[in-house]
């Protein structure tokens, strides 16, 4: 999939990631309906569960044997996504240094878990690795079982897309996209194979299951006086995940507006920092609207199937792309096997998946198709009404002045033929 993207990723070097491929390739309504489930529910309740794993692994040492107070939790999450929200505002510069800082500090416990666990198998501790345990079915094999365990155990690699969302932000991406893809996804998939064997040293299956903090009770088991060491390593990665997570749906809440699909004003970059603030602050906005709704954890389970469905969507695009511009420059060319086998095995998947959980598979779907009336409604049919035009243009104007942001492009069709000039010189 990642080198797909790739291709993807230097064939049409736009912000965005999947929904600006699919978007060119396949249309306006294709490429809304992407976004709209993106923006809407994917993005906000993905940083809101992972800006309440960094509060609830950061309070865990003060709480270590009652249940964290469920105020304290979402209180830290949002102070947590506030700051990253305000380094994000004030540099570009910023938000990669904290992301670099964070994931090195990720690298560092994510190694000592793998050191500790070649240190219990140097021991003879790994009984659950033996081939009579590793191979026993817990439970009768299904074909749905499997491929629900295939989209779930792929949630942890969720990442493997993000730098394609700031592709015009990379220095020369034809040549650091690819190479920045051809380096961390094996370096991920290798080291999150490895810390999960380390896990089964210490831990039998069941355990696996049955515990809500995996790499704690690791670390309570395999590294004695040092276990305090993973509540704070987990922290530290969650909090890194939330920075790289806003740093990546801002600029898709960008590709959208410039597209026409949301507000101009989200297209907007600040004048001296170039940074997209007005699109930063609707991102925490909405993430901080789920930390104060119910239960996001199931919104995560109805959307994670056609999330997926996403990705096979974009990478049919590639094969679309090269029937239709066959000669389009591509500084890299894969070969179309690797499309055909993503598109296999992404098949198979979601057609297995939706046969065993057909309820939460319909509720992602029906959710993800309510995008078509707005479509249709508010983004087709000609010019908008002139009241609804001259009240987008009052809020345009206003957040221009607050954000002191401007068009990149020195000017913005907003779609119904008239250039809309931001204001380069008011602050």
């Amino acid at each position: 999939g990642a080198l797909c993207y790739a291709e993807l990723g230097v064939a049409i070097p736009r912000s965005g990631g999947d929904y600006a491929y699919v978007t060119q390739i396949f249309g306006g309504l294709v490429g809304f309906l992407r976004l709209w489930i993106a923006v809407v529910v994917i993005y906000p309740t993905n940083q809101a569960v992972i800006a309440l794993t960094f509060a609830s692994y950061a309070l865990r040492p003060l709480f270590p044997s009652c249940p964290l107070p469920e105020p304290a939790l979402r209180l830290l999450a949002a102070s947590c996504l506030l700051l990253l929200t305000w380094v994000n505002c004030a540099s570009v510069r910023w938000a990669t240094r904290v992301q670099d800082l964070f994931t090195a500090g990720k690298l560092l416990a994510l190694g000592l878990i793998v050191g500790a666990g070649v240190f219990r198998i140097c021991q003879g501790e790994y009984y659950w690795l033996t081939p009579s345990q590793a191979f026993s079915f817990w439970a009768p094999p299904s074909a749905g079982g499997l491929a629900l365990a295939f989209l779930q155990g792929s949630f942890a690699y969720g990442g493997w897309n993000f730098l394609n969302y700031v592709t015009e932000e990379l220095v020369d991406p034809y040549r650091n996209l690819p190479r920045a893809i051809f380096i961390s996804l094996p370096l991920v998939t290798g080291v999150y194979v490895l810390a999960n064997v380390a896990y089964v040293t210490a831990m039998s299956p069941q355990e696996l299951l049955d515990s809500s903090a995996v790499a704690v009770t690791f670390g309570e088991r395999a590294l004695g006086p040092l276990g305090w060491v993973m509540p704070l390593a987990v922290a530290l990665s969650t909090f890194g995940g939330v920075n790289g997570s806003l740093f990546t749906c801002s600029r898709l809440f960008f590709a959208g507006a410039r597209e026409g699909h949301l507000p101009s004003l989200l297209a907007m970059i600040h004048l001296e920092r170039r940074t997209p603030i007005p699109a930063l602050l609707v991102t925490c906005l909405s993430t901080l609207l789920m930390l104060v709704t119910g239960d996001i954890y199931t919104l995560i389970n109805y959307v994670g199937f056609v999330n997926y469905l996403w990705y096979g969507v974009t990478v049919a695009g590639l094969v679309v792309l090269r029937r239709r511009e066959p000669h389009k420059p591509r500084p890299i060319r894969v070969s179309l096997l690797f499309p055909a086998f993503y598109l296999v095995v992404w098949a198979a998947l979601l057609l297995f998946s939706l046969w065993s959980e057909p309820l939460v598979c319909g509720v992602g779907l029906g959710i993800m198709t309510t995008g078509g009336p707005l479509y249709a409604l508010t983004l087709r049919g000609g010019p908008r009404p002139p009241a609804l035009r001259r009240a987008m243009d009052a809020v345009t104007r206003f957040g221009q002045r607050l954000c002191y942001v401007i068009y990149p492009g020195g000017g913005h069709d907003d779609g119904d033929g008239d250039a809309q000039q931001p204001l380069a010189s008011q602050p």
